[in-house]
């Protein structure tokens, strides 16, 4: 069929044609804006998943709604950042923010003092105040400048959070990748958010991550689970997949057959990129107006071929030998948690001289912990793609002796 009419969007985050299956975190989200318009508090969300499951196409859904309300979108996707520069991203936004919020030409006492605090907040790493250029006002003593991440972010957010409330407006900080926030930076949004929640400010943290999130944020501060719901999202079951797939055909004049879309939930498993790869690989090969499901079986390698080349590959090449020998070990076992005892085994090592790897894999958000002792793939699918990209289990260590003989 031709291809300037392929109705599926392949790309990271790319919002689909038909958006299936989340109609529960949707409506979280609208309760969660209306409650705190109407000076209410209500339990924010981080989203949890593994990866292909839609995460970001959720946040930039909640963005669309929360602009509709007229609410400011801080949108950060997070990575490993020194406390520093975590301080200048956040006061980079938070800057734009606050100007949206009100030009400066129309700023009430409320907001120059908003403005001071966020001077103070970056002047510990740009005393030239580089950051903050523009807001025309001196830092405040005694606000945000106490040294302490928790305590500086807390004054910033609830001075923030109080000039939106005087516009009648609030604030919605989206963060994707939430897992690879520090324990500090984690504890500190939490304890903000804390302070906000306490003082019914319209300011309230909606994030996305990978399953271990709910954990560390407990770690972080215990009263995490009363301030966030952790809402795990995965793949879509046959009917939702079905939909997916076939209401963005039928948008553009063609249609799947039953057997067709049984064929494409079981070679996705409803995972939501998945779907779309397969989709836009199926529409290349198929001649319509019906596609059916000798369609979808040609599109495979075409389809499998393009996981492999970029959303499988991109995170096996971080990987060092002796992590992708982990990894492909545990592809052996198959596609469920895995003891660390049962991995090693297959490698001929112990756990306990395995655990640097293991716990570095998991810092890589190559694996997660859905219970003690066990270790999963945070990518749907990925044993698969390692079998077919690895085929030999080699331990380092043991090729090596094999080459000296």
């Amino acid at each position: 069929m031709d291809p300037l009419t392929n109705p599926y969007t392949p790309n990271a985050g790319a919002e689909p044609e038909a958006i299936v299956g989340r109609d529960d975190q949707l409506a979280s989200f609208d309760l969660l804006l209306a409650r705190l318009e109407r000076g209410r508090t209500e339990q924010s969300m981080i989203i949890t998943g593994l990866r292909g499951v839609g995460k970001t196409v959720l946040l930039g859904q909640f963005r669309r709604t929360a602009l509709s309300h007229q609410w400011v979108v801080v949108e950060v996707e997070v990575s490993k950042h020194e406390d520093s520069e975590f301080r200048r991203r956040m006061a980079s936004k938070l800057r734009a923010a606050l100007f949206e919020l009100s030009p400066r030409a129309r700023w009430t006492e409320r907001f120059r003092h908003a403005a001071g605090v966020l001077k103070s907040f970056t002047l510990t790493i740009e005393p030239a105040g580089a950051v903050t250029a523009g807001l025309d006002v001196e830092a405040i003593e005694g606000m945000a400048d106490h040294q302490d991440l928790s305590m500086d972010l807390t004054d910033v957010l609830v001075a923030i959070g109080e000039a939106a409330r005087e516009q009648g407006r609030g604030v919605v900080l989206l963060f994707d990748e939430v897992q690879f926030f520090s324990k500090g930076q984690l504890e500190a949004l939490i304890q903000a958010l804390h302070r906000v929640v306490q003082l019914a400010l319209p300011v309230t943290l909606v994030g996305a991550g990978l399953p271990q999130i709910a954990e560390l944020a407990g770690d972080a501060k215990s009263y995490a689970e009363r301030l966030f719901k952790f809402p795990a999202i995965g793949g879509l079951d046959a009917v939702d997949t079905s939909a997916a797939l076939d209401q963005p055909a039928r948008a553009e004049g063609a249609h799947y057959s039953d057997k067709a879309l049984e064929t494409a939930f079981d070679v996705t498993g409803g995972y939501p990129y998945f779907i779309q790869e397969l989709g836009y690989a199926t529409w290349t090969v198929a001649n319509g107006p019906e596609i059916a499901a000798d369609d979808v079986v040609a599109a495979v390698p075409a389809y499998e071929a393009k996981l492999d080349s970029s959303f499988f590959r991109v995170r096996l090449d971080r990987a060092t030998e002796l992590q992708t020998a982990y990894l492909r070990a545990m592809a052996e076992l198959g596609p469920q948690p895995q003891k660390a005892a049962d991995v090693a085994q297959v490698m001929g090592r112990t756990s306990t001289n395995l655990g640097p790897t293991r716990a570095e894999l998991i810092n890589m958000g190559l694996l997660y912990t859905p219970e003690h002792g066990y270790a999963a793939f945070t990518v749907p699918h990925f044993d698969r793609f390692m079998l077919r990209t690895v085929p030999n289990l080699v331990v380092p260590e043991l090729r090596a002796r094999r080459g000296a003989r």
